[in-house]
């Protein structure tokens, strides 16, 4: 299989129940407003890097105001994952929130999720 660098392929996406309580009980965070990635070294041997997405039920009432906020994650990641593969070789599991109720546009979430990947990147190679 070739790589591809811009995919979001199942095996990337975080499901496991127990990684995700992982993250919230030991992960690390880095917050560029209104962004936050909490991540945590992944346990397994061999594993990849994965990511989820959440946008809080707290600031967006409605379903399809949080779906449209998790597609905007998403392809942000997509397009700028080579910045944290590069970055680093060890695998990560990563939680990607959006934590306002100010509604951004997909440029400004753009710009501000690269921000706050190298600062992940800056923040892991210390």
């Amino acid at each position: 299989m070739e790589n591809r660098p811009y995919t979001y392929p199942r095996e990337e996406k975080l499901k496991s129940r127990t990684t995700i309580d992982l993250l919230f009980t030991g992960g690390k965070s880095v917050s560029k407003y209104p962004l936050r990635l909490v991540y945590v070294l992944q346990p397994e041997e061999g594993a990849i890097m994965q990511m989820g997405v959440s946008v809080s039920k707290k600031y967006f009432k409605k379903a399809h105001d949080r779906n449209y906020f998790k597609r905007v994650l998403r392809e942000t990641y997509r397009h700028h994952k080579h910045i944290l593969t590069e970055s680093t070789d060890k695998p990560y599991a990563m939680m990607f929130l959006y934590q306002s109720k100010d509604r951004l546009s997909f440029e400004e979430i753009n710009t501000k999720t690269i921000q706050l990947f190298e600062k992940f990147a800056a923040q892991e190679n210390l």
